[in-house]
């Protein structure tokens, strides 16, 4: 879906424990770099690739991915991408998450405990299972460059990082200043349009999570990417206001 001149958000479709889901990662570019921001589950770079031609962007072009945090469906396709890259392509992400993006830690939320409400339909033997797969089979690359809040990448207009914890340690939003829009990761979600979140399920630390969400009133925001229920646009600095009243 065109978001502006320059940013695109994909469409992914995947299939995560018997339901359809989509996810969204972001895709900015101009005439010299393209940039995405995240990379879907393990198995989607075809789905990326095909993504990315029908905005008229080879995948010779891309020369940064920058991720949010380090949650699998995050990260999924990160490894297939570089392969092919020839080391053309430059990861980021915050220092905070880094070492599990590396595989120098387990990712936090591959464990029973934080997949019960993903795994609940299934016996405790194969909830096992997914476990132990996802834990030996975690994507992993190297993180070549740290970002830190109000970092600034002089990329595409300008990208500015926004430290937002709760989520993961290491979450981090963007804003794309030449469009006024706002990819926040899973820091939110979005149901039709409107900003909910974060999702408490997935968010170990909510008090955290909610205080990161007020550094979103510093920026003047179109459009907001939510990686899970894609885009809002109607009201946005209202609807976070909201959130924040019934935080």
């Amino acid at each position: 879906m065109k978001i502006s001149n320059g940013v695109e958000m994909l469409e992914l479709q995947v299939e995560v424990f018997g339901s359809r889901q989509e996810l969204n990662p972001t895709l900015i570019w101009d005439d010299e770099t393209a940039i995405l921001i995240d990379t879907g589950t393990p198995g989607q770079l075809e789905q990326i690739r095909a993504a990315m031609t029908e905005c008229g962007v080879s995948m010779d072009k891309l020369k940064a991915i920058i991720l949010t945090h380090q949650d699998i469906d995050h990260i999924g396709s990160l490894p297939e991408i570089l392969q092919e890259s020839d080391g053309n392509i430059k990861v980021y992400a915050h220092e905070m998450d880094k070492p599990y993006i590396e595989g120098k830690l387990p990712l936090m939320k591959v464990n029973l405990d934080s997949m019960a409400w993903q795994l609940e339909s299934l016996p405790e033997d194969e909830r096992l299972k997914v476990v132990a797969y996802l834990l030996e089979n975690s994507p992993k690359a190297k993180v070549d460059r740290t970002l830190a809040d109000r970092q600034e990448l002089p990329y595409c207009g300008g990208i500015h990082v926004i430290f937002t914890p709760g989520h993961t340690p290491g979450h981090i939003s963007l804003y794309l200043k030449q469009s006024k829009t706002l990819v926040v990761g899973d820091a939110m979600f979005s149901v039709e349009g409107i900003l909910e979140g974060p999702h408490p399920h997935s968010t170990p630390d909510m008090n955290t999570a909610f205080r990161s969400l007020e550094k979103y009133l510093d920026f003047d925001i179109k459009s907001v990417i939510c990686y899970h229920g894609g885009l809002s646009r109607d009201n946005v600095k209202d609807q976070l206001q909201e959130l924040f009243r019934k935080a």
